[in-house]
């Protein structure tokens, strides 16, 4: 990993995170696209197709019976199932916290307020082939039914014409019963057009491969998209206090997922970065993924040593990173000055890791950056909002002059007349 001391130095760094995995070449767009339109035209016999061409080429139909998902959960292991059901809990505790209501207020005269209702129909996408991602099943599909959602389409795409046994038991957990053995930009695009059957929805949630957030950015407008997902990333900010084991093993979490994931330590302290430094060397020696991370490290990792803590915030702030981990003697004491951070994970014992898999709080973060306006997955995203408005004669009275005012400067006759109707109706009673 690199290791930066100095403004000019970490201001290049910086830049290099901005642009990482920026960008879509013209060859992935044009297929993306010619997928698409292909879908959009002739639906199911395409879907096929393209399922056939990357996925298996026995397959036959798109859904999945009941009966297939019971025969593929009825494989997974137990325990896997048991820790699974602990996660599902405590997902479901801490997003039953996010429910919103329908409120109003008001006086005698008028009524103002928002209706909060779910979304009816969401797609949710979970990869699949050799990767096995009951998480994802968990993180995307509870928020959504603690929401009331009453459709949920699931597509995950098989393996050699195999679903995996633990996004099965997932599924079965949370009793989703349509479930479609798809992936790539023809899933995406099967759910964003509809087909004869897959019913279109409303909204399309959960990461993919470069295909699939391609396809995701092409059908917002069509339909809504939670977000578009980029490499992964973690950046810790910690002192001399800090246990460098824990970091390094933090950093290398994410350095694991692939080349483009991005691992930074902030610290003011140099003794902690040299620990630091050779912890990693310790624990990459014996890692199964070793050549990733050693990529991903050399890549887009980095050792930041900064005068002070505040300065460690900062620049933690202009990063927005997914994951923020603070290794300080009082973490708590930090947090007023953070400002973008998609997840952040507070002392020594609270590794990134808990929050991928069972802590509560949603795995869907905002990466490269977008943590500067964007939000983790949750419960609001699967609402959508309308605004109440009612007035009394009386209170239509006392409004009516300053909205023909507005109306008429902005030169909209029709709408001043909708007042100037009402109004001389009341006064030539």
């Amino acid at each position: 990993m690199r290791l930066l001391r100095n403004k000019k130095d970490v201001t290049a760094f910086l830049a290099l995170l901005r642009q990482r995995g920026a960008g879509v070449s013209d060859a992935i767009e044009k297929t993306v696209k010619d997928i698409l339109k292909d879908v959009a035209k002739n639906g199911d016999e395409a879907v096929l197709k393209y399922t056939r061409k990357f996925d298996f080429k026995g397959t036959k139909k798109l859904k999945l019976t009941q009966a297939e998902i019971n025969r593929a959960a009825d494989k997974a292991a137990p325990h896997v199932v048991k820790a699974l059901e602990v996660s599902e809990k405590r997902i479901r505790r801490f997003h039953e916290m996010q429910i919103e209501q329908t409120w109003t207020t008001g006086d005698s005269e008028t009524i103002l307020g928002q209706a909060v209702r779910p979304i009816k129909r969401v797609g949710v996408y979970v990869p699949g082939g050799k990767a096995a991602y009951p998480s994802t099943v968990l993180m995307n599909v509870v928020p959504a039914q603690v929401a009331g959602v009453k459709e949920i389409a699931l597509c995950v795409p098989s393996s050699g014409g195999e679903v995996n046994p633990y996004v099965m038991a997932a599924v079965r957990m949370l009793g989703v019963k349509e479930v479609y053995a798809i992936g790539g930009a023809q899933a995406v695009g099967a759910l964003a057009y509809g087909t004869d059957s897959i019913k279109q929805v409303d909204k399309i949630v959960g990461p993919g491969n470069i295909y699939v957030a391609t396809a995701k950015r092409a059908v917002f407008g069509l339909v809504d998209i939670d977000m578009i997902a980029g490499p992964s990333e973690i950046l810790i900010i910690a002192d001399n206090s800090a246990n460098a084991a824990f970091i390094a093993a933090d950093l290398l979490s994410q350095a694991e997922h692939d080349e483009l994931a991005s691992s930074v330590l902030v610290t003011d302290s140099k003794s902690l970065s040299e620990r630091v430094e050779a912890e990693l060397q310790v624990q990459l020696a014996r890692l199964t993924r070793k050549k990733i991370a050693e990529k991903s490290l050399a890549a887009y990792g980095a050792i930041i040593v900064t005068r002070t803590l505040l300065e460690a915030i900062a620049i933690s702030n202009e990063i927005a990173p997914e994951h923020l981990e603070v290794m300080t003697e009082d973490p708590m004491d930090m947090l007023p000055a953070i400002e973008n951070a998609g997840a952040i994970f507070l002392g020594p014992w609270t590794p990134e890791a808990l929050g991928d898999y069972a802590a509560g709080p949603n795995h869907t973060l905002p990466t490269g950056g977008t943590a500067r306006f964007f939000s983790p997955l949750g419960v609001y995203d699967f609402y959508k909002r309308s605004s109440l408005v009612g007035f009394t004669k009386k209170g239509f009275m006392k409004l009516s002059g300053v909205v023909e005012t507005i109306a008429d400067i902005e030169g909209l006759e029709a709408h001043a007349n909708t007042i100037r109707i009402r109004r001389n109706r009341l006064t030539n009673k």
